[in-house]
C-alpha cells in the first residue's frame, strides 16, 4: 500500500474491510456469532483511527502487511470491548447514532462480551512475530484499565489539575495509538520506541479533544450520549483545574508537532505518519475542537 497520497485511500478503506473480517471472524469461532450476526454497531464502524495509523504507516516502515492487520485488527477490538463497558458505567443510552448495546441487549451481556473481546485481541497478537508484540499490547492494555480505574476511584468527584488530566489521557486513549504505531516499527527498537512515543502524543491529543466533545458538543452531530462526564462529576481535561496560560487547543496542536517531530530520523515513516495526520487524525477531530475558538476555554 501506498504510504502517501491520496491515491492510497482507497486501499485503506479496502484494508479496513480487512480488519473488519477479521475483527468479526474471532466471534464466528464462538457459540456468539448467531446471536451476535444482527448487531452492526459491535465494532468496525467507528473512526477505526487506530488500525488506520497502523495501515498508514506500517508499510513505510516495511512491516509485513500479516503483523499490520492482527495488530489493527487487535487494537480496534480492544476500544470496542471497552465502549461496552463505558456505555454501562456512563449510561451512554447512544452510540455511533443507534442505542448502546447494553440497552439492546442487557448490561450482563455487554460486561461479558466486552471481556471476551480483551481476550480475543490477545489472541490476535499472540502468533505474531514469535510474540514480539504480545507483552507491549498487555503492558499498554494495562495501563488503560489503570488509568480509567483511577479516573473512576481516585478523582471522580475532584477538582484535578491540569497534568494530571493530560496524564489520564496519555494513559486511558494514547497507550492503545501506542501500541497501533508500535506495530509499525518491525525489528528497529528506535524506531518502535520513536512510534510508540509519537502514538501516545496522538493519542492523548485525540483523548483531550473527545473531553472538549463531552463538555460542549452537540450529540446529533457527535453520534453518541454527550455530557456524561459532567453528570458522573468525572474530572477531564475539559473539567480540570489549569493556569490561564494553557490553552486546550493549543495544546492539541503541541501534541501533534511533537509526535512529528519525533519521527525526523525516519523520513519515509514521517512522510507516512504526516499523510495519517492530514486524512486521518486531524477531520476526526474537527468536530470536537469546532466549539473553541483559539484562546478559548473548555
Amino acid at each position: 500500500m501506498k504510504a502517501n497520497g491520496s491515491d492510497s485511500d482507497q486501499l485503506l478503506d479496502q484494508h479496513l474491510d480487512e480488519v473488519r473480517k477479521l475483527m468479526a471472524g474471532c466471534l464466528a469461532e464462538t457459540p456468539l456469532h448467531s446471536a451476535l450476526a444482527d448487531c452492526k454497531n459491535l465494532f468496525g464502524t467507528g473512526k477505526m483511527l487506530r488500525s488506520r495509523l497502523a495501515l498508514r504507516v506500517g508499510p513505510a516502515a516495511g512491516v509485513a502487511y500479516s503483523t499490520i492487520l492482527r495488530a489493527a485488527a487487535a487494537v480496534e477490538l480492544l476500544p470496542a470491548a471497552s465502549l461496552l463497558h463505558d456505555d454501562v458505567i456512563d449510561g451512554g443510552f447512544l452510540r455511533r447514532g443507534a442505542p448502546a448495546f447494553w440497552v439492546d441487549r442487557g448490561i450482563p451481556a455487554a460486561i461479558l462480551l466486552g471481556d471476551l473481546l480483551l481476550f480475543k485481541a490477545l489472541e490476535l497478537v499472540t502468533p505474531v512475530e514469535n510474540g514480539r508484540l504480545l507483552p507491549v499490547i498487555i503492558k499498554l492494555t494495562g495501563e488503560v484499565c489503570e488509568a480509567e480505574s483511577e479516573q473512576e476511584l481516585v478523582t471522580r468527584g475532584k477538582l484535578a489539575d491540569w497534568d494530571t488530566c493530560v496524564n489520564t489521557a496519555r494513559r486511558k486513549t494514547g497507550a492503545l495509538f501506542a501500541f497501533a504505531a508500535h506495530a509499525c516499527g518491525g525489528e528497529d527498537p528506535g524506531l518502535s520506541a520513536a512510534l510508540q512515543e509519537a502514538g501516545y502524543a496522538a493519542g492523548t491529543a485525540y483523548q483531550l479533544a473527545d473531553d472538549i466533545l463531552d463538555a460542549n458538543g452537540d450529540p446529533q452531530s457527535a453520534g453518541k450520549t454527550l455530557g456524561r462526564d459532567e453528570a458522573r462529576d468525572k474530572t477531564t481535561a475539559a473539567r480540570a483545574k489549569r493556569p490561564d496560560h494553557i490553552d486546550p487547543v493549543q495544546t492539541i496542536h503541541g501534541l501533534f508537532a511533537a509526535a512529528r517531530a519525533g519521527l525526523d530520523s525516519w523520513p519515509a515513516v514521517r512522510a507516512a505518519w504526516d499523510v495519517y495526520m492530514a486524512r486521518d487524525m486531524q477531520p476526526a477531530i474537527e468536530t470536537s475542537l469546532a466549539p473553541l475558538s483559539p484562546g478559548s476555554k473548555a
